[in-house]
């Protein structure tokens, strides 16, 4: 198989892990969630790359943001921040 492409059709995780800005161990985590599309050759797991461009163009229909402020009062049993703090 030939492409006009010189750039590799898959990365390693570590790779994509990279490229997502994460860490390795969150990588692992979400490809065996399914959450990152890989190929699994042998021992290798790969990210085929037009999948990674396409997680990262589609990102914005993921989860919506969520300020820090409205997680922790979720967290906190929606008591609010400044009753917290002492």
């Amino acid at each position: 198989m030939r492409t006009d492409s010189p750039e590799k059709a898959t990365v390693s995780i570590d790779e994509a892990a990279r490229v997502l800005g994460i860490g390795r161990g969150l990588a692992y985590a979400m490809a065996k969630e399914g959450k990152i599309p890989v190929l699994q050759l042998g021992r290798r797991i790969l990210v085929p790359r037009a999948a990674l461009e396409r997680l990262l163009s589609e990102g914005d229909r993921g989860a919506p943001y969520r300020d820090t402020e409205e997680v922790h009062r979720e967290t906190a049993n929606d008591v609010p921040i400044a009753e917290h703090s002492e």
